[in-house]
């Protein structure tokens, strides 16, 4: 069985791989593939409108499914900061531009809480999954990851803005804890780990 994952995002594809060895028995025959394979090159890109995590992912997964023909997982996700009254939240993308880069929306990130004492950095990352058949919203699943923006990039590994966002429990960013460690704690981990029980229910 042929399942897509819809986005061209390297971290996210590789994050998924790991999700699904992690939580789908592997007596299961999957064939994970993103959008960035050939066959799937002809999609047009989903304007990401949304007004809320759900709303992205929603449409991602069920305008994905209903091109391909194909079961679809699709995430939106991003950082919510306290300090920036839940800002970048779902701009989290594209927070210093359309055409942004990760250290683009970094740096900005950090501007803005230059003066922000480090008690007051609190922060979390959100992530939605949605999964979808053609013409069928199977369900949504989130989940949450806690802890503070630091004051510099720190740690190689990761994407986004995991080398500033610092895990309270570990002192570290995402960016420096290895990817095993960083991917069954993350924000995606816990909305995947609600989602495993449905898609295996699904492709069973």
């Amino acid at each position: 069985m042929n399942i897509i994952i819809a986005t061209h995002n390297q971290g996210k594809v590789r994050e998924m791989n790991f999700l699904f060895k992690e939580f789908i028995p592997q007596t299961y025959n999957i064939n994970l593939l993103s959008l960035n394979d050939n066959n799937y090159s002809c999609i047009p890109e989903i304007v990401e409108d949304g007004n809320s995590f759900k709303a992205n992912a929603i449409k991602k997964a069920t305008l994905t499914a209903n091109y391909t023909e194909q079961i679809v997982i699709a995430d939106d996700s991003g950082l919510v900061v306290d300090a920036l009254n839940g800002e970048p939240g779902i701009f989290s993308s594209r927070y210093a531009g359309e055409n942004a880069t990760d250290e683009g929306n970094i740096e900005k990130l950090l501007e803005k809480l230059n003066n922000v004492p480090k008690d007051f950095r609190t922060a979390h990352f959100v992530c939605v999954i949605a999964i979808a058949a053609p013409d069928n919203l199977i369900g949504t699943f989130e989940g949450k990851c806690y802890g503070m923006i630091g004051t510099e990039i720190k740690g190689n590994n990761g994407f986004g803005y995991d080398p500033v966002f610092i895990r309270t429990d570990s002192g570290k960013t995402f960016a420096e804890l290895p990817h095993d460690v960083k991917n069954k704690i993350s924000h995606r981990a816990r909305a995947f780990e609600k989602a495993s029980a449905t898609i295996e229910k699904y492709i069973k």
